[in-house]
């Protein structure tokens, strides 16, 4: 991530105004830290290219964690990329009350883009669905975590 006082400075970026200087853009708190946590956490799960600036913009606007809110949507990777979205279909398909595809469908880039009506639908609703799920537990259990080591170590220094 680059310093945040080179980038306050760059030219292009001015149109920001002060917002850039948000301290919550930059610093670890409670509240930035689990706000970053739930814009990275749902970006991950939208299926487009340029995750990362999205959750650039999520952060900015919201005034969460920047570098935590753009590191976050490296979840989905080419690696992890495959099996998520499998998951996120095989969710919508289930919440929708539709039925598996056909066991004897062959992938390829015809059959899939020949079906790709009947497969948006419940791809981009399971993605919906986990990722509000995901965000909600990244910042829930983000706050909490926060809350359980702050409050360990207040009694640690009560005791000592």
């Amino acid at each position: 991530m680059p310093d945040p006082e080179k980038l306050k400075q760059h030219k292009r970026l001015q149109f920001l105004g002060e917002r850039l200087h948000e301290p919550n853009l930059w610093h670890l708190n409670r509240r930035s830290v689990a706000l970053a946590f739930a814009i990275g956490l749902f970006v991950a799960w939208v299926p487009t290219p340029g995750q990362m600036a999205i959750a650039a913009v999520g952060a900015f606007y919201f005034r969460g964690n920047l570098p935590i809110s753009v590191a976050l949507v490296w979840i989905t990777n080419p690696l992890t990329m495959p099996p998520m979205f499998y998951f996120a279909y095989i969710v919508g398909l289930f919440l929708l009350g539709k039925d598996l595809p056909d066991a004897n469908f062959q992938f390829s880039i015809d059959n899939v883009v020949s079906s790709i009506g009947d497969i948006g639908g419940p791809f981009l609703f399971g993605c919906l669905i986990l990722g509000l799920i995901s965000s909600s537990a990244g910042y829930f259990g983000m706050s909490l975590l926060w809350r359980y080591v702050v409050t360990r170590r207040w009694n640690k220094r009560k005791n000592r």
